[in-house]
């Protein structure tokens, strides 16, 4: 499994989204194939008529979707590569990148958790192009999530990859099982957040808040 390989002292069976030893012995096009057929039987169940043209192929999509796409986050051979370059400015303070966007799912109910979040290190020895920041925000959340666990995996990915304890990570994310099933309420929107280093100095957390729009 992905995070059980990681020998950092940052990542730990605490923060490992919950898998099975035997989660990779199938290929992609396998698992497709099992999604579709166990996707028809639902489909099937709930009463839908998939002789119908519009619904003839939607479990072949739907599993397409699953594997190669909104949990595509669970195979750690599609971690994104990480590129870092010499911090030749000499640039000591905080870079916060804001607003990336967040689809991911509710683990509990399948259903897409939408939202922003908001980056910051301090940098040391090494600066990360501000893409790559984007693709670990991406690959984590493209897995059955809790919002907790997506902050902390972000977190620790970024202080494994830059070498660096100044990391402070803030998730603002509607949940669509609040908002379309249970209380169905589409007002509420649910922040967490990751602060380590020196982001736990209060000035320096309030200049990080501030910048997001949180302070």
């Amino acid at each position: 499994m992905e995070d059980n390989k990681y020998t950092t002292k940052h990542f730990n069976a605490a923060l490992n989204t919950p898998m099975r030893e035997d989660a990779f012995d199938l290929s992609d096009d396998e698992k497709i194939e099992k999604i579709k057929e166990h996707f028809t039987a639902i489909m099937e169940t709930l009463g839908l008529d998939l002789t119908d043209d519009s619904l003839s192929q939607t479990p072949k999509r739907v599993a397409k979707m699953y594997v190669k796409e909104i949990f595509s986050g669970l195979n750690p051979a599609n971690k994104p590569s990480v590129t870092l370059f010499e911090n030749k400015y000499g640039y000591n303070q905080m870079l916060v990148e804001k607003n990336i966007s967040v689809y991911s799912m509710c683990e509990h109910h399948f259903v897409p958790i939408i939202g922003k979040a908001h980056v910051a290190y301090i940098a040391d020895s090494k600066v990360i192009g501000l893409s790559k920041i984007h693709r670990l925000v991406k690959h984590y959340a493209k897995r059955p999530q809790v919002q907790e666990r997506l902050t902390k995996q972000i977190s620790e990915a970024l202080k494994e990859t830059l070498g660096t304890e100044h990391v402070a990570v803030a998730i603002d994310a509607r949940h669509m099982c609040v908002e379309c099933r249970g209380v169905e309420d589409v007002t509420s929107s649910t922040i967490t957040s990751e602060i380590s280093g020196e982001f736990q100095n209060k000035v320096t957390r309030m200049e990080f808040l501030r910048f997001i729009g949180l302070g």
